[in-house]
């Protein structure tokens, strides 16, 4: 069995369908948030695609999103905190950005301030601590990057929330979008995959071995 992992689409559904349409051998895909256009619109994507929120959501749209399921066709959200089943996988996430002026209040407060400041795009402490009680995860998906991670511009993006999911949770695989680079490591004794935008790569995964290819379009 074979699923795909795609980066941060931010409206590129065009791209995502020519993706999909040159693989219908995968049986599923996964995706690390920032799926909507600048519009808030949503893909209808042509195989079922996982996945979990970003940074930059209509965050009405996924409120309404039941868990492991969708309001659109072949579009299946993954809450924050919970396990879903895929394919014979189980896949966990934790969506959204690390904000510590928030992080210690309770999911349900997290709420829309303005048009421009809506607070449902972090995730909170509530929420690490119940992923870190799952076990049996084969993937985690989020949004950050684990520690460290360095970039050009900043020492360390990672978030330390991440790197205590893995080292609770021992996943087989862990992907993660956000930073729109492609890396490769090990964080906690996981696989670490950074993304890249799904118009600049995308990887096929064996589901028994997780041995990965890196595809451009």
């Amino acid at each position: 069995m074979l699923f795909g992992a795609i980066g941060d689409l931010h409206g590129e559904f065009d791209a995502l369908d020519r993706v999909m349409a040159r693989h219908p051998d995968v049986e599923f895909w996964v995706c690390p948030g920032d799926l909507a256009a600048e519009d808030g619109t949503y893909p209808t994507p042509r195989a079922p695609l996982y996945w979990i929120k970003g940074n930059n959501e209509d965050f009405d749209f996924v409120a309404a999103q039941p868990s492991g399921s969708g309001t659109l066709p072949h579009l299946h959200y993954i809450p924050n905190g919970v396990a879903v089943r895929a394919h014979g996988l189980t896949l966990a996430g934790l969506g959204g950005t690390f904000a510590p002026t928030w992080y210690e209040k309770p999911a349900s407060e997290l709420r829309q301030l303005s048009p421009r400041d809506d607070r449902r795009r972090h995730f909170v402490h509530e929420e690490v601590g119940a992923l870190k009680t799952l076990h049996g995860i084969d993937v985690f998906l989020s949004h950050e990057a684990p520690r460290p991670f360095p970039l050009a511009r900043v020492k360390d993006a990672g978030k330390t929330p991440i790197n205590e999911v893995l080292s609770a949770m021992q996943p087989r695989l862990h992907l993660f979008g956000h930073h729109h680079v492609y890396t490769v490591s090990e964080r906690q004794r996981v696989p670490s995959i950074s993304l890249e935008k799904v118009c600049d790569s995308y990887l096929v995964v064996d589901g028994k071995t997780f041995a990965h290819q890196r595809l451009t379009i």
